[in-house]
């Protein structure tokens, strides 16, 4: 059986662990217009039927599912409810974290913790940056805790959030 990890974190299920130049995460792919067209039209309503969208676009619904479901499984793209975890009662916070080498082997272990849910190896002051969710303070002690006990972690910076200000994914694709 798949985990969510492997089936929903942007990785490939048959990843290449350390010796990918990329790392964990598949290579990025080409998408076309319409690719990106779908995209956009997901971002701005992901509960759109296909069947509108293929009206808008001019092209057929089976075109759109087509489309859908390779742009899902290379993961490319996701549909998910995105919610506000504050607003859940969930503390949230950003840890940088400093390593004592490469990142790879760290951004791997800490990218399988559910708690974790963006993970991404950085240029500047902290290797890796993290986004964590928690259900209290004390979880969210317990996970920084964790994260410096990795070997490899030399420091980690942890930035509490206190309110959520902004939060969008509506972005589009910025396509050429």
């Amino acid at each position: 059986m798949i985990s969510w990890y492997e089936s929903r974190a942007l990785r490939r299920v048959h990843a290449q662990r350390l010796d990918s130049p990329r790392g964990p995460v598949a290579p990025a792919r080409t998408v076309d217009d319409l690719d990106r067209k779908i995209i956009e039209e997901l971002q701005a309503n992901g509960r759109e039927s296909f069947r509108r969208i293929a009206a808008r676009l001019g092209v057929s619904e089976a075109t759109v599912r087509a489309r859908y479901a390779r742009l899902t499984s290379e993961g490319i793209l996701q549909v998910v409810g995105v919610t506000n975890p504050l607003g859940l009662g969930f503390d949230q916070a950003l840890v940088g974290v400093k390593t004592s080498g490469a990142p790879d082997t760290v951004a791997d272990e800490i990218s399988r913790w559910p708690e974790a849910d963006y993970v991404v190896v950085t240029a500047g002051q902290f290797d890796i940056v993290v986004e964590v969710v928690a259900a209290s303070r004390r979880d969210l002690l317990d996970l920084t805790n964790r994260m410096r006990a990795l070997d490899g972690v030399v420091s980690t910076e942890t930035f509490f959030y206190l309110e959520m200000w902004k939060q969008l994914y509506d972005w589009g694709t910025r396509g050429a």
